[in-house]
């Protein structure tokens, strides 16, 4: 229901609008009565109206100068202006105020309720792109995590996807010129609400608290944080930055979630590749720190061990560290989703086998396991070596077939019995499988 101001000095204006009105749209308005201006501003101010009707010749506060207090403070309200002078000055005067309509009394009933129908259609259009536009930021706001995930996990491992780093760090907003990494390998948690409440402490405090930054997903008890230095902050003071949030985080985690953590953080570098020996360098400085928690800093490392680094990072850029904890932790994911995958199709398969006979169609069954029905048609086809149609066509052939068999259904109930509402198309799906049409196959048998 719709809130409705009337505001006019004259009773017997404000009942007749509102009887109006409520007779040509019943239910649709709560009427808000006032006498005067003040009034109008009080009750407009408490009651927050969708529409407010103004009569401009008010004593005290007039309309006008209502209208021009009321329009800062509610900016969702339509105001419609009413007067019984058609001077141009009041109508000027309106406009300039942002008023929806100006309307010479004695207004005609059509104009009154075309009005207020064309307000409520505008009101009803905004609250409709608000909703869109809640939901798109909704699912912006699920999906910019996992490219965030992705963009890190491609500085990580140096994968070939369709999606290039300078592609997604344009979409983050996260430009890869200069910068450093930070691992964060955290033990002492079992289960996986652990897991959870570690990694969103995590990622909210380096989001709320550090630079700009992405943060990839939790890897095997591992965290990589990838900072961008802003342009105008010179190497010292970035240092002295990543080093108070890492001090922070690792408080963080001792003191909040009660486990420790190993923090080792690269050398600042530019550039993709930059970043990559950048997250080498801190995945080697964090193992160093693995015992008593803490953090290490690359740079911070004795010439032999920063040679040690060197050589490992070498070694991973040239493909021979195969068992990090990433590779290692890819592996498993890779399996385990190969095994939801499968788990789902079998789930499909089934829900397709116990309904082939209804009007059953590809987007209703990826939408029972949740999958796009694009990306469903292209894995059920690699997993069965049919299409979604072929493989419902051959369920209900090989049912048509065993009802014709057992010799109890007429062709034209075995026709309906297995999905096919029309019998002539059957016929033709019958012969096109099994290389003669249903009749001849009967009397063969």
């Amino acid at each position: 229901m719709y809130r409705l101001l009337i505001a006019d000095d004259e009773a017997l204006e404000r009942e007749g609008l509102e009887l109006t009105v409520e007779r040509a749209m019943p239910g649709i308005f709560r009427f808000i009565h006032a006498g005067n201006g003040r009034m109008a501003i009080e009750c407009a101010e408490e009651h927050r109206p969708h529409i407010a009707i103004l009569d401009i010749n008010m004593p005290g506060i007039d309309g006008l100068e209502a209208l021009r207090e009321l329009k800062e403070r509610l900016s969702d309200t339509r105001f419609v202006l009413v007067t019984a002078y058609d001077y141009f000055a009041y109508a000027q005067k309106a406009l300039s105020l942002g008023v929806k309509e100006y309307i010479l009394k004695p207004a005609k009933r059509e104009l009154i309720i075309g009005t207020l129908k064309r307000l409520i259609e505008e009101i009803e259009c905004e609250k409709r792109a608000r909703t869109e536009e809640l939901e798109l930021r909704h699912k912006i706001s699920q999906l910019m995590p996992l490219a965030e995930n992705e963009l890190a996990l491609m500085l990580m491992v140096d994968q070939t996807v369709d999606s290039s780093a300078s592609q997604l760090s344009e979409w983050l907003d996260f430009p890869l010129d200069q910068g450093s990494a930070i691992i964060a390998a955290f033990d002492g948690y079992t289960d996986e609400q652990d897991k959870k409440k570690i990694y969103d402490h995590f990622r909210s405090y380096v989001k709320t608290h550090g630079p700009n930054a992405i943060v990839s997903s939790l890897i095997d008890h591992h965290v990589a944080t990838f900072l961008r230095k802003p342009p105008a902050t010179g190497e010292n003071d970035w240092r002295q930055l990543v080093n108070h949030l890492v001090q922070q985080l690792s408080e963080l985690a001792q003191q909040q979630l009660g486990i420790k953590t190993a923090i080792g953080i690269g050398s600042l570098h530019n550039g993709e590749e930059g970043l990559r020996k950048s997250y080498f360098e801190a995945v080697f400085a964090s193992t160093l720190r693995k015992r008593d928690g803490g953090y290490c800093h690359f740079d911070e490392l004795k010439s032999s061990e920063a040679g040690n680094a060197s050589l490992l990072a070498v070694k991973a850029e040239n493909g021979m560290l195969q068992q990090t904890y990433v590779m290692s932790a890819l592996q498993r994911i890779r399996e385990q989703r190969e095994v939801q995958t499968l788990t789902m199709l079998g789930r499909a398969k089934m829900y397709i086998e116990e309904r082939f006979n209804d009007d059953l169609s590809l987007e209703e069954v990826a939408d029972f396991i949740h999958l796009n029905p694009h990306y469903f048609s292209k894995i059920f086809k690699q997993e069965y070596g049919e299409t979604f149609i072929d493989f419902v066509t051959r369920l209900r052939i090989d049912k048509a077939i065993s009802l014709i068999k057992a010799g109890n259904l007429t062709l034209k109930e075995i026709s309906f019995e297995v999905g096919y509402k029309d019998p002539n198309y059957f016929s033709r799906v019958f012969k096109k499988i099994t290389g003669v049409p249903p009749t001849e196959f009967k009397g063969q048998k």
